[in-house]
């Protein structure tokens, strides 16, 4: 039986929302005849939505294929920032702040861009702080490489496409090629220890923090002088206290209701 839906209830979100559903991470590209089917609409209806969400760009076509495009993950990061990820975030950043003595965040993927939406300031004296809402060009950013790591190629490539990789530092990557391969590199090692991209003399050493289905929706970092360490000691030292920090994020979040 039908559920009742109230009077104001629109059906054409119900559509919409189908059809957004029907993506999945085993069903990451679909054709209209797939999204129809999944979404339980005639072609007609399906082809309508799917090219509205082109225009608006949730969706990303390719020849007579389609797949969800970065700009969806919005929904999900204003959920999870609504409901106090940042407060579950923090006492385990303001922790690995102590045992490193750097500033220590965490960002997510809003399109192609980074938004911080947690921060502990280095104690140590004029350490620069990065205010909570500050946005970055994600292929310039330790946690930039992360997040755009754990995005399917289809809607990496689209999103790639579509914007200009500027040059922030004469050390910043400016090109596809060179930026796939240091995001091929990121997915398989899991880490990511970027040097001068954003700041010259500055360095970046990130991780992705997972939801209970094993998805990235957030990244970690620390920040610290370049010339104040090596890449070897920072592999050894720092990136294992990150993964431990992330692990135990990840650990709370479970542990409260909806378990995200």
């Amino acid at each position: 039986m039908p559920q009742q839906r109230g009077e104001h209830f629109v059906r054409a979100v119900e559509r919409t929302m189908s059809v957004l559903r029907a993506f999945t991470p085993e069903r990451a590209e679909l054709s209209l005849t797939e999204v129809a089917q999944a979404a339980d609409l005639d072609r007609a209806g399906a082809r309508r939505i799917l090219l509205s969400l082109v225009e608006l760009g949730y969706v990303h076509q390719t020849d007579k294929r389609y797949a969800l495009t970065p700009l969806v993950l919005e929904f999900g990061h204003a959920y999870l920032t609504s409901r106090s990820l940042p407060q579950i975030a923090e006492p385990h950043l303001q922790e690995l702040t102590r045992q490193v003595r750097e500033m220590t965040a965490m960002a997510v993927l809003e399109g192609t861009e980074t938004r911080y939406i947690a921060q502990v300031p280095s104690p140590k004296l004029l350490s620069v702080a990065i205010p909570v809402g500050s946005r970055f060009p994600a292929h310039a950013t330790s946690m930039g490489k992360v997040l755009l790591a754990a995005v399917p190629p289809e809607q990496l490539d689209a999103s790639l496409r579509s914007i200009e990789l500027a040059p922030i530092t004469p050390h910043t990557v400016t090109t596809r090629e060179a930026l796939l391969a240091e995001l091929a590199t990121v997915r398989k090692q899991g880490f990511v220890i970027a040097d001068d991209g954003l700041e010259e003399g500055l360095r970046g050493v990130a991780v992705p923090v997972r939801d209970t289905d094993g998805r990235v929706f957030a990244a970690i970092n620390v920040s610290l002088d370049k010339h104040s360490s090596t890449e070897e000691g920072v592999r050894r030292e720092i990136v294992p206290l990150l993964a431990r920090t992330a692990a135990r994020i990840e650990a709370d979040m479970r542990m409260r209701p909806g378990g995200r």
